[in-house]
């Protein structure tokens, strides 16, 4: 082979070399940046010896509900046992409603004063007047009053207290029969037989958010001193 030749043949051997070598190179760029971006994302979550601490002041919000009253209404069910008549005392039904997310207990009742009488009504939805029978007030009045009541009001601790559940859960509202605390005086007038009494409203009770045990479990029977 002349000199011119392998002149030639070297020059062709490189020509056709160069590109497979820039070719190559693109390649080893393109896989080395792949392997360093994958990398770099492996250390970016790996764990490290760096101690993390808390800034002091460092705190979160909370917030406070509000407390709402309880609601005590008179109720027809279940049917009181023990009946009034002049000189005797009868049971009273109530049901105690809970407008507050939490349980309530309920230890003392406020009696209105005993010169402040139940009204008389024909039947147990209370909206009917007992002719002869309807006065709240004065002397001669229905002689429908709370058991215990004085002239000035009193305030009385139930023998159990009562556990209202929050509103909405089982036990809420809460029905009970508070035995033997209604009295009729010696001088009720005859048109209060066969009559429905509503009693004078509390003046309030004495009850505080959350309870100890179980609520109480409707309908109760209860008594106060």
């Amino acid at each position: 082979m002349s000199a011119g030749n392998r002149r030639s043949g070297r020059g062709a051997h490189a020509a056709s070399s160069q590109p497979g070598t820039k070719r190559f190179s693109r390649k080893a760029k393109v896989a080395g940046a792949v392997f360093g971006a994958l990398l770099a994302a492996s250390v970016g979550y790996a764990a490290s010896n760096w101690i993390v601490g808390l800034n002091s002041g460092s705190n979160g919000e909370a917030e406070s509900t509000a407390a709402h009253n309880l609601t005590i209404s008179a109720i027809a069910t279940p049917t009181p046992t023990h009946l009034l008549y002049p000189g005797s005392n009868g049971d009273v039904v109530v049901t105690i409603t809970n407008p507050n997310p939490f349980p309530v207990t309920l230890s003392v009742l406020k009696l209105p004063a005993s010169t402040v009488f139940a009204a008389g009504f024909t039947a147990s939805g209370l909206t009917t007047s007992k002719t002869g029978c309807a006065l709240t007030s004065g002397t001669t009045g229905t002689q429908v009053i709370w058991t215990g009541a004085s002239t000035s009001g009193t305030s009385h601790t139930l023998a159990t207290p009562l556990k209202v559940a929050a509103s909405g859960n089982t036990g809420d509202p809460l029905k009970v029969v508070l035995t033997g605390e209604a009295t009729m005086g010696i001088s009720a007038p005859t048109a209060c037989q066969s009559t429905y009494f509503s009693m004078p409203s509390l003046t309030g009770v004495t009850a505080t958010a959350g309870i100890t045990g179980a609520v109480t479990t409707s309908p109760a029977s209860d008594t106060y001193s």
